[in-house]
């Protein structure tokens, strides 16, 4: 509904509801069916100029994302996917306070599902862009951790390295310690008594200068693939901390391509795919 003249969002609604009594509209307002410009609102008094635009949602009925730092991929009554953007962080801690992927996707769902406990399955560092995992319920949330921590959850990443791989494709293992000087981990080719690292990959072009790479990670550690990636001599571009010389697109090249699960109450096999971010090309 499109506004021709300057009023008020309740005047408005009830003029273009006329078949609707006041009571109703206000159950509108109060249960967050309503959107000024593509942003819900419960306020009644919202002034209103020609040109704005009002829309009026059924309960249940997803609302629009207006936030750009997040994407909304997938939704159903258990789960949330989003693409999350190279910068945000994905959920607070010592940063609490600040707007998260987490905050974003919890006043999303808070627009048509108030009962929903949103919660995180598996971060993305801040650094790193794609696609994010959340549970909307206790028990969503606990099968999907055990499934995760299963490796019944696969994910595919795609990076941009610096230089020549050896490999077309292979698999990379080392072990992981933490560098307390440095306060980073490090890698070793041999058993060192650290944790054992897996990351399958496969080179998908290259120019001589850069490659283009898919990784899969079988285990799951802070920065496995980083570190890995750099000890191998190819760090991800744009990862400064841990030896890339470049820096080709002001960021660094690491992107959560894929994600593949089992739907956590119908057993559905689920597959979501960003696709290769054409700023990788």
């Amino acid at each position: 509904m499109r506004v021709t003249d300057k009023t008020t969002l309740f005047n408005f609604l009830t003029e273009q509801l006329s078949d609707k009594s006041r009571s109703t509209i206000k159950s509108y307002l109060a249960h967050r069916q309503v959107a000024v410009n593509g942003r819900v609102t419960t306020a009644f008094d919202t002034v209103l100029h020609a040109g704005d635009t009002v829309a009026v949602r059924a309960i249940g009925e997803h609302a629009p994302n207006p936030n750009n730092k997040i994407r909304i991929v997938f939704e159903d009554n258990d789960l949330l996917i989003v693409d999350k953007k190279y910068g945000v962080i994905s959920q607070s801690g010592a940063t609490a306070g600040k707007e998260t992927a987490y905050s974003i996707a919890c006043e999303h769902v808070a627009r048509h599902q108030k009962e929903a406990n949103v919660l995180l399955v598996h971060p993305l560092d801040r650094e790193v862009s794609g696609l994010l995992l959340f549970a909307k319920s206790d028990e969503a949330f606990k099968r999907l951790n055990s499934d995760w921590h299963k490796g019944a959850v696969q994910q595919t990443f795609i990076a941009v390295v610096e230089g020549e791989p050896t490999q077309q494709n292979g698999t990379l293992v080392h072990w992981l310690t933490h560098d307390r000087l440095r306060n980073k981990p490090v890698a070793a080719t041999d058993d060192n008594g650290g944790r054992k690292a897996t990351t399958h990959f496969k080179v998908l072009k290259t120019n001589g200068r850069f490659a283009q790479m898919a990784l899969t990670p079988v285990t799951d550690y802070n920065s496995q693939m980083r570190v890995q990636l750099a000890t191998v001599g190819t760090p991800i571009a744009g990862d400064k901390r841990f030896g890339a010389r470049s820096n080709p697109i002001g960021r660094l090249c690491l992107h959560a391509q894929t994600l593949s699960f089992y739907h956590p109450f119908t057993g559905k096999p689920l597959c979501f795919d960003t696709g290769i971010p054409a700023y990788f090309q």
